[in-house]
Parts: structure tokens; C-alpha cells; sequence
């Protein structure tokens, strides 16, 4: 018999053991013990296979080692799918609050921040003079706004902002940085504000220039991974129109001008300001980053720009009317005056100038005081330019002729005062002619208190025509301002009142009121109401011609033309005080004053107001010229001296314009005194 070994006669003691399969990775990580199953190859031959060592006798025996369990996972996933339920729940509730519930407000809120809305100006309507040139008129300009939002610290990602944009357009815009800066950082509206107004085109130039310099440092910036913004993204601008007179001074007085917001503030620029604004639009549009975005909607609503108003004024006439009457103004020292030339037949001036005046164009220079018209504006008393309408008053009534003798004495007393004329004089025998052609006061005081049986009764009667012809209201231009002078009731006047008041002091008017006195004798004793427009040429073209003037009988034309040759006595007799005025080969009809003047500051008389006013041809009457200048304080004072050569050189210049061809009729050279006994 073999002998065998004794580890192989264990190995054939035992019990013979099935061959294991490999198990996966898996099942052994899961407590799942690594039996194959039978008959399954382990890949290993049994026989070969090596036993476990046997332990040792000093350790104990290893135990086997126990299952590992893991835990139950499905509560886990319950409570996450509740947890993502609940968080779909809150996102699917905002989502119904925003787009259903909230849908309107938030569009609406989203639209807001989204769209600017900018108002489109109105072009302002011309005004120019008879002939289609232009006195005002308006040229390409820019409002620069802002955005305020885009300044703050959110939206500029920079804290100083406002601050940095003020130091930038502080030069061009001509504005102090620190009121730019109070201006953006307090708006009057959020998302809307004003930097500067009618600014040029070069200035919105030089604006773009820097504002694409710095969105390209912008663009630069982000793509380093910055910010990339810009301080000047909320810099915008509206395209609007800047008021400009192309003659400067030229009719300042008569234009006025218009404010920062393009309104008109003064003159006609403020009585037609309705006509001439037209009425503005509206455009909204999206933008973004301060730019507009031109594939997104934009709703416009066109603006209607302004009528054309066409003047009476004639801008030759008024340029020398102007010139005449400053030059006049500096040379006396005086306070101010004005010069009035007006069609007799039609009422329409064509010249109202004052001195000193100012340029519209530039109103940081003007001065105050001359900004206005003082033309229709001043009330003074008109001296002796008056005494037309006391003689017009003598003859319409049929108290005197012409030839009437008037004895006037040196010295008249009358009530508790003693009247006298602007010189001292022997005893004067006067024709009523002369009365006129000489500017007698105290002539002037006994003719009209033959106009009732007693001085109320011939009060009465000569407010009556001073009223007539026009003293006391309105001219009916409706100019902003005016004044319509002062005539008390005839039973308000006193003792005083009752004997100036024929001689044109004790009652005030303004320069436009003595013009139209001498306009109406001109024509034929009709007072037509002045006007300063012609019409209006509307949007579409169409001209529109003002309302025509009214017409109101004063005297009749039998008074009128008596008073025409009486009025020429004045300019053509060696003994008139107008002689100055007389014009070679034309036939002059004029009147001289010079009144005491009511100084403004202290109520009291103190200077004189000298003045002269005319018409011509007298016998076939055209024009009208009326001059007065306040307190002359350097050389004469007199009306006819310095009063009387203004007239001539307006005339002269209008009557040349005009094609105005003299008559060639002789006075009629009515007698200006008379011999006692005859």
C-alpha cells in the first residue's frame, strides 16, 4: 500500500467542498457571501488551491466576519421630492403673481424704465417786416438733458458720478459744475432733467465727441472684465430752435424777446406768443444705455410749428428813425426817447424807436430799464403838442376862425395862479393862427373858454374832444404794458387843471396817443386806430390779413384841413417855433412842445419833455412823424430846436421811401398877427 502524506490524508478526510464562483465587487459590498454556485468554475484548481494557514496557538481563533447592512433609502427620496415640490410650488406662484396676476403692473413699471418720452419743439414763426424781411426769426439749437437714474451709484458703478459729468460739460455749457451737480442729483423728476438750454449745434458736437470717447474706454473696460460704464451715457439732448433778431437792436423795443423756455417774455414776442409758438410734439421711444434703440417701437406725435407774422413796420423807416433819435439821446444826455412814424390814411406805423434801447440777442447786457417800449409805455404830460385838439375843439365848435384876433398879454391870472408863455413878451396881437404858430399858452387859455358860457361848460366840451381823439384810453394795439394815460373827469379838475390842461400840461400820454392826434387831422379829421401787424401766413402758406382798423370821425374835414394849414403856419412863418422841420419843396404841417416833466422818483416837476410832431405833404397828407425826448440835460431843451431836426431827417427819409412826391401847391401862409385898430 502507497504511503501518503499526512496533509493529503486530510485533505482526503474532508468532506469535499463545491467549487466557488467569483463573486462581483457589488455582492460582497453587500453582505452577500461569495458562494458560487454549484457546479460553477472558479477558475482555480481545487486541488491546488492553498489551505488557510492553521491558526496559532498563542491567538485566538478568528471569528467570521458579519454582514454589512445599509439602511432603507425611500424616506430619504420621499422628503427630497417634497422639498423640490415645495421649491417649484414657490417658483410656479411668483410665476403666476408676475406674468397673471401682476402682469399689468409690472409691463407697465418695465415700460416706464424702458421708454423716454421727449417733447418736440414747435419752430417758432418768423416776424418780419412789411417787405417779407426778417426781424425775428430762429435757427437749429439743442436742449441738453439728462437722465438722472443713469448718475447714481447703481447705474454709474462709480459713486461720484454726477460730479465727474459736471466737470466735463461745465465748460461747454457756460454753467457753474456745482449747480450741474445739484441739478442731477435733485431732479425735478426722476428720470428727467434740463442741463442747459439753446445750445448751439458745435455744442452738442463737442458733447457727442466726448461721449463716444467714453463709451469706447467703456467697451474697452469691460472686455479686461470691468464694469464698463460711462459717466456721460446719461447725457442726452432734444433738438429745439434759438430765438435770433438778425438786426440786433433794430426794433428791439417792438419784438421784445423770448425766455430760456422759448416763450415769448416781452414785446410782440409776448403779445402773439400764442400764434408764433405753434404746438409742440411728443416722441417716445426704448433706449438703453442712453441710446435710443432703433428696432423698438416709437410713437411721435408731429409738432405744429408757428404762424409767420408779418409787421406794418418798415425796417428802412425804423432804421432811421432809430438812428435819428439815439444819436439825439446822447448828444442832449438825456434819459431816453422815441420816434413814432405812421401812415395817415391806413393807421399803420411803420417806425416806433427808442433810445437807448437794447439787443435781444444778448440780454445778459441790457439794461433793465430799456428792455421795455417806452414808446407806448411812458405816460408824461405832451406840452404844447396838445394845443391841436384845443383848436380843433374852437373850430368844430364855432367858437373862432383863424383869423379871430386874440390879445395876449404877458401875464394871465386865472383862478390862484398867473399863467405865462415859455418867454416874456410885450403884448402879442395874434391871429387864432398866430396863437397856434407862436404855441401862446395864454392864447390857448382865452380861446378855449370860449367853449362854454362858463369854464365847467368849456371844460366839458373840450374833454370831450380830447377824448375823440383817443387821450385817456387804450391806442388799440393791445400792446403788453401799455399805459392809456391819465385824463381826469372835467369835473375832477381843478383850479390849476382847468387852464393847463388846454396847453397840454395837468393830463399825460404816451408817444402812439400824440402820434394818432396828428394822423387823424391829417386825415381829413378820421381817427383810424393804429396797428402793428399786417396778417399772419399760417403753417400751410395761406395769408391771413389783420382785422381792419377802426374808424371814428373826431372833427370834420372842413376842421381838418383848416387846422392842416394852420398847423403848417407853425414850420413855414418866420414866426412859428418850427421852422427846423421845414423840408425843401415839400409843404410841412407840425407843432412844436416842450412841457414840464413830472420826474418819475420824486413826483415833482423837475426837466422838461421837448417834442415835435407833423405830417406832410400837408395839403395831400401820407405820413406822420412824432418825436419827444425826457430830460435833455445838455444844451437846448426846446422842442422845435432839437425835437424839430429829428423830425426832418425821419421825414425826409420816409417820404423818399415811400416814392412820396411833393405837391407842388403853395401854402396858403394864413396871418399870424394882427394890427390893434384893424
Amino acid at each position: 500500500m502507497t504511503q501518503c502524506h499526512p496533509r493529503n490524508l486530510r485533505a482526503a478526510a474532508s468532506p469535499a467542498r463545491p467549487p466557488t464562483a467569483a463573486v462581483p465587487h457589488d455582492a460582497s459590498a453587500a453582505g452577500i457571501p461569495a458562494t458560487a454556485a454549484p457546479g460553477q468554475a472558479t477558475g482555480r484548481d481545487p486541488v491546488a488551491r492553498r489551505p488557510p494557514p492553521r491558526p496559532s496557538s498563542s491567538r485566538p481563533p478568528a471569528r467570521p466576519a458579519e454582514a454589512l447592512r445599509l439602511g432603507d433609502h425611500r424616506p430619504r427620496l420621499r422628503f427630497v421630492s417634497i422639498g423640490l415640490t415645495l421649491v417649484m410650488l414657490v417658483f410656479t406662484v411668483r410665476l403666476l403673481q408676475v406674468q397673471a396676476v401682476d402682469a399689468a403692473a409690472y409691463s407697465a413699471k418695465a415700460e416706464k424704465n424702458r421708454y423716454l418720452s421727449h417733447k418736440l419743439a414747435a419752430e417758432r414763426g418768423v416776424i418780419t417786416d412789411r417787405s417779407g424781411g426778417a426781424l425775428a426769426t430762429s435757427v437749429d439749437a439743442y436742449d441738453i438733458t439728462a437722465d438722472p437714474k443713469m448718475f447714481t451709484p447703481e447705474e454709474a458703478k462709480v459713486p461720484d458720478a454726477p460730479e465727474q459729468a459736471a466737470a466735463l460739460l461745465a465748460p461747454l455749457l457756460g454753467r457753474e459744475p456745482a449747480d450741474l451737480v445739484r441739478t442731477l442729483k435733485s431732479p425735478p423728476s426722476p428720470r428727467y432733467a434740463v442741463l442747459a438750454r439753446k445750445q448751439t449745434p458745435q455744442v452738442w458736437n463737442q458733447i457727442k465727441d466726448l461721449k463716444s470717447l467714453f463709451a469706447k474706454k467703456a467697451r474697452e473696460d469691460r472686455a479686461k472684465g470691468g464694469p464698463g460704464t460711462s459717466v456721460l451715457a446719461g447725457v442726452l439732448s432734444e433738438k429745439s430752435s434759438k430765438r435770433v433778431y438778425p438786426n440786433g437792436t433794430l426794433a428791439a423795443g417792438i419784438l421784445g424777446w423770448v425766455n430760456a423756455e422759448g416763450r415769448g417774455a416781452g414785446g410782440l414776442e409776448s403779445m402773439l406768443d400764442e400764434e408764433l409758438a405753434g404746438r409742440d410734439g411728443k416722441i417716445t421711444y426704448a433706449h438703453s444705455g442712453g441710446r435710443r434703440v432703433p428696432t423698438a417701437d416709437a410713437h411721435e406725435t408731429p409738432a405744429v410749428p408757428g404762424s409767420d407774422i408779418e409787421l406794418t413796420i418798415d425796417r428802412d423807416i425804423q432804421w432811421a428813425a432809430q438812428k435819428a433819435i439815439s444819436e439825439q439821446v446822447a448828444a442832449s444826455r438825456a434819459d431816453r426817447g422815441y420816434v413814432i412814424v405812421q401812415d395817415t390814411r391806413t393807421g399803420e406805423v411803420l417806425a416806433m424807436a427808442n433810445a437807448p434801447g437794447f439787443d435781444p440777442n444778448d440780454l445778459s447786457q441790457a439794461n433793465a430799464a430799456a428792455m421795455g417800449n417806452a414808446a407806448l409805455q411812458d405816460a408824461y404830460e405832451p406840452g404844447s403838442t396838445a394845443k391841436v385838439m384845443s383848436m380843433a375843439a374852437v373850430l368844430e365848435e364855432g367858437a373862432a376862425t383863424p383869423s379871430t384876433h386874440v390879445v395876449v398879454p404877458n401875464r394871465l391870472h386865472r383862478g390862484d395862479r398867473l399863467f405865462k408863455d415859455d418867454i416874456d413878451h410885450p403884448t402879442w396881437y395874434l391871429t387864432l393862427n398866430g396863437v397856434l404858430a407862436k404855441s401862446s399858452n395864454i392864447g390857448t387859455i382865452l380861446a378855449t373858454g370860449q367853449l362854454g358860457k362858463n369854464q365847467a361848460e368849456a371844460n366839458r366840451v373840450l374833454d370831450s374832444y380830447l377824448r375823440k381823439f383817443g387821450i385817456g384810453s387804450p391806442t388799440g394795439l393791445g400792446y403788453p404794458g401799455e399805459t392809456p394815460g391819465i385824463l381826469a373827469p372835467p369835473q375832477k379838475w381843478n383850479t390849476s387843471q382847468q387852464y393847463t390842461i388846454p396847453f397840454g400840461q395837468g393830463l399825460s400820454v404816451n408817444a402812439m396817443q400824440a402820434a394818432s392826434v396828428y394822423s387823424t387831422v391829417a386825415n381829413g379829421g378820421v381817427r383810424v386806430e393804429p396797428t402793428l401787424v399786417r396778417g399772419t401766413r399760417g403753417p400751410d402758406g395761406r395769408f391771413t390779413p389783420a382785422p381792419a382798423p377802426d374808424r371814428k370821425r373826431v372833427v370834420s374835414e372842413k376842421t381838418a384841413t383848416t387846422l392842416a394849414a394852420m398847423l403848417e403856419s407853425v414850420v413855414d412863418d418866420e414866426e412859428g417855433t418850427g421852422t427846423r422841420a421845414a423840408i425843401p419843396g415839400y409843404r410841412v404841417a407840425g407843432k412844436t412842445g416842450t412841457a414840464n416833466r413830472v420826474d418819475p422818483e420824486t413826483g415833482r416837476y423837475k426837466g422838461y419833455t421837448a417834442s415835435f410832431a407833423g405830417f406832410a405833404p400837408a395839403d395831400d397828407p401820407r405820413v406822420t412823424v412824432y418825436c419827444a425826448i425826457q430830460n435833455p440835460t445838455k444844451g437846448d431843451y426846446f422842442g422845435g430846436r432839437i425835437c424839430g431836426p429829428i423830425f426832418k431827417k425821419v421825414m425826409e427819409f420816409a417820404l423818399k421811401t415811400l416814392h412820396v412826391a411833393p405837391t407842388g401847391k403853395q401854402p396858403p401862409r394864413m396871418p399870424v398877427t394882427f394890427t390893434p385898430g384893424t
